[in-house]
């Protein structure tokens, strides 16, 4: 496959590159996890294209889809969901993207997630659910 204009001269302002799809950079984050983080969508759909591996970490263990849930991009989250990452993925401190969701307010992205099918019931090192870190109402009974 190849490489939009667009999509490499984004990877070469980031110091990654299109040879080496999977280079980790800055905080161990390679190329798809910070395209996902800064919610562009366009280019995590053609670095998913491109064979980049879903599954990897950066250095405090978020997936790509933890950093998609930051940017509250809808449509990243739901392209990372639909190329099959995995939606329970732990970091470091046993915090699922679902988990922080529930404790940032990202109400619309707790909502794909549960649709997508995350686990709800999953602890963290603490034992706390996203049920027990669920900051409003609303994600309260999305969880229940």
């Amino acid at each position: 496959m190849i490489v939009s204009k667009t999509t490499l001269e984004w990877m070469e302002s980031n110091d990654y590159t299109a040879d080496n799809i999977d280079k980790v950079g800055q905080y161990g984050n390679t190329a798809l996890m910070k395209a996902a983080r800064e919610g562009k969508s366009d280019i995590v759909a053609e670095l998913i294209g491109l064979g980049a591996n879903l599954e990897v970490k950066n250095i405090d263990g978020n997936s790509a889809l933890w950093n998609s849930c930051f940017s509250q991009d809808y449509k990243t989250v739901q392209k990372l969901v639909h190329a099959g990452i995995d939606l329970d993925s732990k970091n470091d401190n046993g915090v699922t993207a679902l988990m922080y969701c529930a404790s940032a307010g990202k109400e619309d992205m707790v909502q794909l997630l549960l649709e997508s099918g995350a686990k709800k019931e999953l602890e963290n090192l603490d034992g706390f659910r996203a049920i027990d870190l669920a900051v409003s109402p609303k994600i309260y009974r999305l969880l229940k």
